[in-house]
């Protein structure tokens, strides 16, 4: 009698052929130590040749005239990207495969764009500021609605000194995203100075003072010559303007000398600068509305016609 047949619940998992270890007498050692020895080449060779170009274009920008931070920016920007090629070149070299390696830069890239984006937008506004220069080392100038004599301009940030020896450090994102006043960047800046004189007074005697004040003083330029208006008609007194041109550096003493001349001559030639005037009505009313003179009135009236007490 045969035997029953037993179902197989687990059928035989065929092995699997045994993996071969690697066979290190097959690689192509003298191949492989000449790419290694090409790449370190590469390295060495690309390393040399960025410092010298990187150089060169420093020389080039000095000799041109650019500003210093400028020069600094560019040649160290140079430098990296010729760097960045030779690595990607030294690891072509050895079989590394280079698409891989530009997706790894990328992301990096953009995440460290993400995470360092005001520092980004700094930097973007910093080459903005050197490469267009609305102002140089030494202007003054009001930038973030804050005044200053600009020290240096980085990359980064902008180094202010106020007029009061305090030292100011704006992000450049700041300063590019608002107004730029520069009071330096031309030779010749014009000083207003507003001045009135009363209504009764002579108004061709006193423009002639000015006139001749501005005309008197050494500073003053000649052309285009100096020129009295009359700016408005105040509530007490006839405002006039002297215009002076002058050098944008003598502007602050030019601004004070005439101020005060114009002080002193208006008053010595008998003229006036007349203060504003205010005329002010008192009323002073009950709680009925009734004057209080006539309650203070009434009041008197009625003591005096009390009778007076009996001895």
């Amino acid at each position: 009698m045969a035997a029953p047949t037993v179902p197989v619940l687990f059928p035989a998992v065929p092995q699997a052929a045994s993996t071969p270890m690697l066979d290190w007498s097959s690689i192509d050692w003298s191949a492989y130590l000449v790419n290694w020895a090409i790449a370190i080449v590469i390295l060495l060779v690309g390393y040399w040749v960025a410092k010298w170009i990187s150089r060169i274009l420093d020389r080039a920008l000095t000799r041109g005239g650019a500003e210093p931070t400028l020069v600094g920016f560019l040649r160290n920007v140079a430098y990296a990207v010729m760097m960045v090629v030779v690595t990607i070149a030294a690891l072509q070299k050895i079989g590394v495969p280079t698409t891989s390696v530009l997706a790894v830069v990328g992301a990096a890239g953009l995440a460290v764009g993400l995470a360092l984006k005001d520092s980004l937008s700094n930097i973007a506004s910093g080459v903005m500021l050197i490469v267009l220069r609305p102002f140089r080392d030494g202007d003054h100038v009001m930038a973030a609605n804050l005044e200053g004599v600009v020290e240096e301009v980085r990359i980064f940030q902008t180094r202010l000194r106020t007029f009061d020896n305090r030292l100011i450090i704006l992000p450049n994102s700041m300063i590019t995203t608002a107004p730029i006043i520069n009071f330096t960047a031309k030779p010749r800046r014009r000083v207003d100075i507003q001045v009135g004189v009363g209504y009764d007074d002579d108004l061709k005697r006193a423009k002639d003072i000015l006139l001749e004040l501005a005309r008197n003083h050494p500073l003053v330029l000649k052309d285009p010559e100096p020129s009295v208006s009359v700016a408005k008609l105040g509530e007490s007194s006839v405002d006039l303007l002297l215009l002076a041109w002058t050098k944008t550096k003598d502007s602050g003493q030019v601004k004070n000398d005439l101020t005060e001349a114009v002080r002193t001559q208006i008053l010595d030639n008998g003229l006036n600068i007349p203060y504003p005037r205010r005329d002010l009505h008192v009323y002073h009313h009950n709680a009925d509305g009734t004057p209080l003179t006539d309650i203070i009135t009434k009041s008197v009236a009625d003591d005096g016609d009390m009778p007076k007490p009996q001895p």
